[in-house]
């Protein structure tokens, strides 16, 4: 099945998602389109061709201010996971439904910071890659998460722990929807390629130490530290029993 214009196959599983692209019926519609937002190769550089506040900054400050936190890595924690949901989202759903994947270059990727949960991505271009579990390891672990790991790590000093166990567990939920939509639909080819590409990423080196997996389940290594936001609690795959009784400037990672 090629990939049309808009990836309108990714639409009826929800707004994680979605992948607008510069062709698809949101941009046909008008609004703030693609232009005026950075890309990701910008955001992992730190450096906008506008002039603007510098997306990372702004994307923590953000997310901050909507969780009501003042700890800057548990802001950071959530946004990256959030971008991790939506890359995840977008690639493997499109070779489960496609068995092909879109180029999501980050230089092709344009991301909004402002935005609310889940990101707003764009796609600028579509160019048609594999739909197999190395394409999908080189274009979303090696070309987006690496990178964005290493900026996060060097500004805010989040532990890589967290950061990848963040990435696992945004793996397994993309996996588990992708699967109950399956289900649901009669969708049995899509099933089970969503899980053999999934136990495929699972066992490449950055990912194989995030967590256990028992079927569509994930129970992490480590713990997202949404339990120190206010009235937040564990998370379903968390390795924490309960919330640690810890000071501020202790956390799990």
């Amino acid at each position: 099945m090629d990939l049309d214009p808009g990836l309108s196959a990714l639409r009826p599983l929800g707004g994680f998602f979605v992948l607008r692209t510069a062709s698809g019926p949101a941009a046909a519609a008008g609004g703030a389109g693609p232009r005026r937002l950075p890309t990701l190769a910008e955001v992992y550089d730190g450096v906008t061709s506008d002039g603007h506040r510098d997306p990372v900054t702004l994307r923590v400050a953000t997310v901050g201010d909507r969780l009501r936190t003042a700890e800057a890595r548990v802001a950071v924690s959530v946004a990256q996971q959030g971008l991790a949901a939506r890359l995840w989202s977008a690639a493997l759903g499109c070779a489960a439904l496609y068995g092909r994947l879109p180029d999501l270059d980050p230089r092709l990727l344009r991301w909004d910071a402002l935005a609310a949960a889940p990101d707003d991505l764009w796609l600028t271009e579509l160019r048609p890659l594999p739909g197999d579990a190395a394409t999908l390891a080189g274009t979303v672990l090696h070309g987006h998460l690496e990178p964005l790991a290493a900026t996060l790590r060097a500004r805010y000093g989040v532990a890589a722990g967290l950061l990848w166990g963040n990435a696992g567990s945004a793996l397994a939920a993309t996996a588990r929807e992708l699967s109950r939509w399956a289900r649901a639909h009669g969708r049995t080819d899509v099933a089970a390629r969503a899980r053999t590409l999934t136990g495929e990423l699972f066992a490449h080196p950055l990912l194989s130490a995030t967590g256990v997996r028992t079927g569509t389940d994930f129970r992490r290594r480590s713990c997202c530290l949404y339990y120190r936001v206010p009235g937040g609690g564990l998370c379903g795959d968390c390795c924490l029993s309960r919330p640690p009784r810890s000071s501020p400037g202790t956390a799990s990672g």
